[in-house]
C-alpha cells in the first residue's frame, strides 16, 4: 500500500496536487477537512461530537481526528492506499497515525513538503477567496494562518526527515512542473 502524507503551508498546493496524485496513483484522498464537514453534514454519531467542539470555537482534539481517519481507511480496506492531507499538523498526530496504520499492518510511505514562497502564498490564497468566496482567505487571516503554520506545523517536517520519508518539493512553479517532481518522488519511494 502507498500511504502519503501531504505537507505544506496554506495556498501550497497540497489539495491540487492530492487530486492529482490520486488519479494517478488511484489512492484515496483523505482530507480532515472534507471529512470533518462530511460527517456533520450526514449527522453520524463522530459529526455531532465534530459539531459540538467546532461550534464551542475549539479545535477537534486529536483522538477524534483518528477516530474518523480510522473510520475511512477501515471504510477502504482494499485500497492502494491513501493521500492525508491536512493531518498530520502536529508530532504527537504524527506519531498517531503511525500507530493507528500499524494496526492495520501499513505505515506511512512518503512525506511531500511543498514549499512555496510566502509572498506568492498570500497571492495565491487572496486569489483563491476572490474567486471561491471563502471568507478565511483574507490578509489578515491568511497571515494569522501562515504564522501557525510556521510555529506549529512546519515542525512535523523534522519527525519525517529523522524516518527518511521527507521529500522536499518546490512549488514555486506551474502545477505540471510541481506534479513531475512530486511523481518522481513517488516512483522512487515505490521502487
Amino acid at each position: 500500500m502507498l500511504n502519503i502524507v501531504m505537507f505544506g503551508a496554506p495556498g501550497a498546493g497540497k489539495g491540487t496536487q492530492s487530486e492529482l496524485i490520486e488519479k494517478r496513483y488511484n489512492l484515496i484522498h483523505l482530507s480532515t477537512g472534507d471529512i470533518l464537514r462530511a460527517e456533520i453534514k450526514n449527522g453520524s454519531e463522530l459529526g455531532k461530537q465534530v459539531e459540538a467542539v467546532i461550534s464551542k470555537g475549539q479545535l477537534v482534539s486529536d483522538e477524534l481526528i483518528i477516530a474518523l481517519l480510522e473510520q475511512e481507511i477501515s471504510r477502504h480496506a482494499d485500497a492502494n492506499g491513501f493521500i492525508f492531507d491536512g493531518f498530520p499538523r502536529t508530532q504527537v498526530q504524527a506519531g498517531a497515525l503511525d500507530e493507528m496504520l500499524a494496526k492495520h499492518g501499513e505505515k506511512v510511505s512518503i512525506m511531500l513538503a511543498l514549499s512555496v514562497e510566502e509572498n506568492e502564498l498570500i497571492k495565491r490564497l487572496l486569489n483563491r477567496g476572490a474567486t471561491s468566496g471563502r471568507a478565511d482567505d483574507n490578509l489578515e487571516t491568511i497571515r494569522k494562518r501562515i504564522t501557525v503554520y510556521n510555529e506549529q506545523t512546519a515542525p512535523v517536517m523534522k519527525y519525517y526527515e529523522q524516518k527518511g520519508l521527507l521529500r522536499a518539493i518546490s512549488n514555486d512553479t506551474t502545477v505540471e512542473e510541481c506534479f513531475a517532481q512530486v511523481c518522481k518522488a513517488i516512483d522512487a519511494a515505490k521502487a
